[in-house]
């Protein structure tokens, strides 16, 4: 079963980090999906950019509206994903788990099964 691991936090938090702090941080994410790749349980990963560079287009009855910005105000924010290959949930919830410990401070990560709906072709 493919997992997608979504993972929110607070993008001024994230943002405000010093490049030591970010390599910090990237350095404990590597080893997790280094970890995850040698299993062959690594699919895609993607760091988003920040909300200040999202565009929304919300349904308004037959003309749609495009909108600057996030399409809702929160405390958290998506600021990427996973995709994992998982034997179960709670196999899922174990790898989420590594990654909240790469990860200082607060945040949360949403784990939902993917149905492939239209696999894409290779982008690279």
């Amino acid at each position: 079963m493919l997992y997608a691991i979504l993972c929110y936090n607070s993008e001024d938090v994230v943002g405000s980090w010093s490049k030591e702090e970010e390599d910090a941080v990237m350095g404990q994410l590597m080893a997790v999906q280094d970890g995850l790749a040698k299993a062959g349980r690594l699919g895609p990963v993607a760091r988003l950019l920040p909300t200040t560079a999202a565009t929304t287009l919300r349904k308004n009855g037959d003309t749609p509206l495009v909108i600057d910005g996030p399409f809702a105000e929160t405390k958290e924010q998506l600021l990427g994903f996973y995709v994992i290959e998982a034997a179960s949930l709670d196999e899922a919830l174990d790898t989420a788990r590594d990654l909240a410990r790469a990860n200082p401070g607060t945040g949360s990560y949403e784990i939902r099964p993917i149905m492939l709906f239209n696999p894409a072709p290779d982008l690279t």
